[in-house]
């Protein structure tokens, strides 16, 4: 945005705000100003104060002489200027090739009227006007990102905070600055949680004092101001509420992300919302983070080591990765079966060769292999899965290998998955990224992640799950006939070649081949998904992890396999049921990274390809 152009928004800008100031105070408190006049194109009721004050706002757009898009609260997504005024939805709008120059708009203005209505209803003194103003860059969706000016003029007291990009924030047109508090019990907390959010629970009862003043745009600006230490709110913020309080926030020094601790990129639209997590410094922000999501890192001390033992190359690294703990002062513990491949390993006398031809087979990895060191005494270091004691267990190998050395261990030791594999849903990392990554955690930077796991019952026989279960003929191309029932309640019976019974974690392995939904892990459900089913009605079925799911055989004379994660089978004869339930032990997983789930099904969906995922079988 140029300097004229910055100039002509600043103007529009103020004139909005002196012109909805005297509406706002004329109808704060009054009947007329409670009274709902409709539903707004957020879907939120509309009172006759928003009203007025949006109408005053678009009149000043409709007669500037330059076009400009308006999303607004109350009204939804308008063009407007030079005396027009035009319903559209800016997402399409900024992706039409067919507008002449002329019919170019030059800003974008998201504004919310009245932030805080119900307080300017009931005459609280927090109520404000928020502005946020991006350029139009045709051609492509403008997001939060493209805010360059931002606006927020508390209507009850007449305080003024403003951004403009890169220039800092101001108030009342002094700079303002953050707090430089980073203890959580000494913090001043503001925003909305959710009922039913322990973790929030947690955080709201280890702050010094919670806030909730019913206005996001104020709250916002009172973390930029250093009146609050941090905002934050988990039902969901809409983008017009955000945008404004965004760029102030990060112009005063602040960070602002979603829950997970992933930069704000929202499209800019009527009907975009998110989770916001605010706070004054990079120290808070991440204690909070790392609080809301369960994450606090405990100190490693002692770490497992577990690898596929079919290739040298996960072998010939897990060398290095050794050498690499020890010498960081770490405690290390070797699965048996790879202790045994190291030791033939460092007595082949080909193993300079060995080394050699690895580095130039994997050249990612090639670094990584320079001065191994092969003296260490694996055996003395060796032990038996099921005997594994210790604060983190690395694993070499697709979801395949980490699924095998899940189900052998205790659950509860934490996994750290390195992907030697070809796809690796379940994996932290690729494999060139190891030791950037484990200097991070042995730190202490990194967080924990918890997976829902199964129960498995079968004629007083339990098992355990962490992907699916899958239930199928013994014989290749025969159907079975199931009844399936979910807590005692019959939910279908149904001839098919098998049924899946899945985790969130394995909605993205066979379950996802079979036809069934990809399911965020945060999700608290379980998946049932016939396969190659006899109706063309049966559908897959999502049902509370809380719930028992019950498989019955009906067909006499079948006999059924059910298959545990891929490693360990079983079978169910005629009128046997099989039982399934969450179990109160979870699993849990290192993470390093703030990529969350869904842009990595996107990276592996196109990098490995949906037929290569089928099982997590690598």
């Amino acid at each position: 945005m140029d300097r004229e152009t910055k100039k002509i928004a600043k103007d529009i800008a103020n004139k909005i705000i002196k012109a909805v100031g005297p509406i706002a105070r004329e109808y704060a408190g009054t009947d007329l100003g409670a009274t709902e006049v409709k539903i707004g194109a957020d879907g939120t009721p509309t009172s006759y104060i928003d009203q007025i004050a949006e109408e005053k706002i678009i009149n000043i757009l409709k007669n500037a002489n330059i076009l400009s898009y308006l999303v607004s609260e109350e009204i939804g997504e308008l063009k407007l200027g030079k005396g027009t005024k035009r319903s559209v939805s800016l997402t399409k709008e900024l992706l039409r090739k067919d507008l002449k120059e002329d019919e170019i708009p030059e800003l974008i203005f998201l504004i919310d009227p009245v932030d805080g209505t119900s307080n300017a209803i009931k005459e609280i003194p927090a109520y404000a006007i928020s502005i946020a103003i991006a350029e139009v860059n045709q051609g492509r969706l403008a997001t939060i990102n493209d805010i360059e000016l931002g606006f927020v003029y508390n209507l009850a007291n007449g305080n003024f905070f403003e951004a403009e990009k890169g220039k800092g924030c101001q108030l009342n047109n002094k700079k303002v600055k953050p707090s430089d508090n980073v203890k959580i019990n000494k913090m001043t907390l503001g925003g909305f949680t959710k009922t039913g959010t322990s973790e929030a629970s947690k955080l709201v009862d280890r702050a010094r004092r919670m806030r909730v003043l019913g206005s996001v745009v104020l709250e916002l600006s009172y973390v930029a101001s250093g009146r609050y230490d941090a905002f934050l709110d988990l039902r969901g913020s809409r983008i017009i509420d955000i945008a404004a309080g965004k760029l102030i926030l990060e112009e005063a020094g602040c960070i602002i992300t979603d829950k997970y601790g992933q930069k704000l990129n929202n499209v800019l639209s009527i009907y975009e919302k998110t989770i916001i997590v605010a706070a004054n410094n990079q120290e808070m922000h991440k204690q909070i983070i790392d609080i809301l999501n369960d994450n606090q890192a405990d100190i490693i001390g002692k770490i497992g080591i577990i690898s596929r033992i079919d290739q040298e190359k996960p072998i010939v690294l897990s060398a290095k990765i050794i050498e690499y703990i020890l010498t960081n002062g770490c405690e290390v513990v070797i699965e048996k079966r790879l202790a045994q491949k190291l030791n033939e390993l460092k007595q082949n006398p080909n193993l300079d060769k060995i080394i050699q031809e690895t580095k130039e087979k994997y050249p990612e990895i090639a670094p990584m292999l320079n001065d191994i060191d092969f003296k260490i005494d694996y055996d003395k270091l060796a032990e038996e899965l099921f005997n594994f004691e210790c604060d983190m267990a690395t694993i070499l190998g697709g979801d395949g290998t980490l699924l095998r050395a899940q189900s052998r261990m205790n659950p509860e030791i934490p996994i750290f998955g390195i992907n030697m594999g070809t796809v690796g849903f379940l994996t932290e990392i690729e494999v060139k990224n190891t030791f950037d990554a484990l200097k991070e955690i042995l730190k202490g930077d990194y967080y924990k992640e918890k997976r829902t796991r199964l129960v498995v019952s079968h004629e007083n026989h339990n098992f355990t799950a962490m992907n699916e279960v899958v239930v199928m003929t013994d014989k290749p191309a025969k159907m079975l006939h199931f009844e399936i029932l979910v807590d005692g309640e019959i939910i279908e019976e149904v001839r098919a070649d098998g049924l899946i019974i899945s985790t969130p974690s394995g909605s993205t392995a066979y379950a996802m081949s079979a036809g069934g939904p990809i399911v965020d892990p945060k999700v608290a459900g379980f998946i049932i998904i016939p396969i190659c089913p006899y109706k063309l009605g049966v559908r897959p079925f999502v049902v509370s992890d809380n719930s028992e799911i019950t498989v019955k055989l009906l067909k006499k004379g079948k006999t059924a396999v059910f298959v545990m994660d891929g490693q360990i089978n079983e079978e169910a004869a005629y009128e046997e049921e099989i039982k399934f339930k969450k179990s109160d032990k979870s699993a849990y997983f290192i993470r390093t990274s703030t990529k969350y789930f869904y842009e990595k099904v996107k990276d592996k969906l196109k990098e490995g390809g949906i037929n290569n995922n089928r099982c997590h079988n690598e």
